[in-house]
């Protein structure tokens, strides 16, 4: 594929999300920004969140990952699934109840101001980084495969999607994703699925005999039962369930939608919803994945060092311009749905939590403001990454940024099993401490807990050192 053809391929797909922007973003009021006016569809908030919850790093990485530990992912996923069922039936009654903006409101009524700033400082350092890596990742991969052909430095790639990003959410905010995120789901499954049936022709398999032919592959192993590997089915599960809690329950990025729907009964359709959908997408990308390896093993391609460009090498290289031209919608709708998602989310958090904007004082100049100024900051960050040169650094402060929500997982299941009040100026610096020590005994488990290897699970061991610091700052009962 030409770079011309997909720069032309990226304008006309962002041409209608500003569309779409234009048209969500009418008769927009001070709240529209924030809950949609709580007016959305579940089914449109439950579809819409599967491109969210699938970044571009996952649309490429899930599928080169089962060359590494085959089909072990899905316990994960299943415990993902276990999670959202907590979710619906924990957590989404109290943030209803209390008709929050953002879902950090609810630490400072059990706890204070100074706890609800804590949390929402770790989400924002968290969203930031994170959402910077993997928007970074998706970029590089674009720039490789078409813009440095065209002469386009990675910086200026990075400013204009970002300013299209910035443009099609500043006014109509998180009414506009429960659209977008619809229309970049659609386009990301109509990537996998034409990927998969282009695999399937190529290689003149039957459904039947391409499902034969996965079952049969040493790739589709699921179940891992050593205790002390990292993809230990069980802890996989665990994993999956307090990842789930902890990165979606307890995340502004994604509550932030599930609270646009009219009821908590509406929400809990689209929870559940959205949880069949997310089983069976990552069935299909695992599916993807191990066809992908028996694709390239069956015409002696040489696997990629790094599984992540496996994915990407077949699909510009082997598979024809249209397959081509639908891994880059949907490799792009994959990203952006996240990317959008996170500076709106990271908006409104900062605006409601930090610096205290209410319905009923907006302050919408001051508001659109820090929406271009997190967009700024993103851009800045991944113009760092990519002059680092080593995307092993890159990584490890994307894995770093990871445990911030240790503290946010320890500070809700304190607060919400405990009534006990806290010394609250002890708080920041238990969130602080908390993620330091989980660090240092994720680095060296195996030489003091007698070969033991952390896997997901260290998200738990994390909000554990939270809840005890915070036992230990206890105020007496009578205070």
């Amino acid at each position: 594929m030409s770079a011309g053809l997909a720069i032309t391929i990226l304008i006309a797909y962002f041409c209608m999300l500003m569309v779409i922007g234009i048209i969500t973003s009418r008769k927009s009021n001070s709240t529209t920004f924030y809950n949609a006016d709580r007016s959305s569809p579940w089914y449109l908030v439950a579809f819409g969140m599967v491109g969210v919850s699938l970044s571009g790093v996952t649309f490429i990485s899930v599928p080169g990952e089962v060359g590494n530990t085959h089909w072990s992912y899905l316990a994960l996923v299943i415990g993902n699934c276990i999670g959202y069922l907590l979710i619906a039936w924990i957590l989404l009654p109290i943030f209803y109840k209390l008709n929050l903006i953002s879902i950090y409101g609810w630490l400072e009524k059990r706890f204070g101001t100074t706890t609800k700033k804590s949390g929402s400082t770790l989400f924002l350092v968290s969203q930031l980084i994170g959402a910077s890596f993997r928007l970074f990742l998706i970029v590089s991969v674009l720039q490789i495969a078409f813009f440095d052909a065209a002469g386009i430095p990675l910086w200026c790639t990075v400013l204009i999607t970002l300013l299209f990003v910035w443009l099609y959410t500043f006014k109509g905010g998180i009414k506009t994703l429960v659209w977008t995120d619809t229309l970049q789901t659609i386009f990301m499954l109509l990537s996998l699925f034409i990927t998969i049936v282009i695999i399937c022709k190529e290689m003149d398999f039957s459904v039947g005999e391409a499902a034969n032919s996965i079952a049969q592959s040493d790739y589709s192993t699921i179940f891992n039962w050593d205790w002390k590997s990292g993809q230990n089915t069980i802890k996989q599960i665990i994993a999956g369930i307090s990842i789930t809690i902890a990165i979606n329950g307890l995340d502004q990025n994604m509550m932030q939608k599930n609270l646009t729907c009219s009821s908590l009964r509406e929400c809990r359709k689209n929870m559940f919803s959205f949880s069949g959908l997310f089983l069976l997408t990552n069935i299909l990308f695992l599916t993807m994945g191990t066809l992908l390896y028996i694709y390239a093993n069956h015409n002696g391609i040489e696997i990629p060092e790094k599984s992540d460009q496996l994915f990407p090498t077949l699909a510009l290289n082997y598979f024809g311009n249209f397959a081509g031209v639908c891994f880059l919608l949907g490799v792009t709708a994959a990203a952006y749905s996240s990317v959008d998602s996170s500076l709106t989310a990271m908006t409104t958090s900062f605006c409601s939590d930090i610096i205290g904007i209410t319905p009923e004082n907006p302050r919408p100049k001051l508001r659109i403001a820090i929406h271009l100024l997190f967009s700024l900051l993103m851009g800045a960050i991944i113009v760092i990454f990519s002059s680092t040169n080593n995307s092993s650094v890159v990584s490890a402060v994307f894995t770093a940024v990871g445990y911030t929500y240790g503290p946010i997982l320890g500070l809700f299941l304190f607060g919400l099993c405990s009534k006990r009040a806290v010394y609250e100026k002890a708080i920041p610096y238990i969130c602080v401490a908390s993620p330091i020590i989980s660090w240092f005994i994720n680095r060296y488990s195996e030489t003091i807990l007698f070969g033991y290897k952390f896997g997901f699970e260290i998200l738990l061991f994390n909000a554990l050192i939270t809840i005890i610091g915070l036992s230990i700052a206890r105020l007496p009962k009578h205070s």
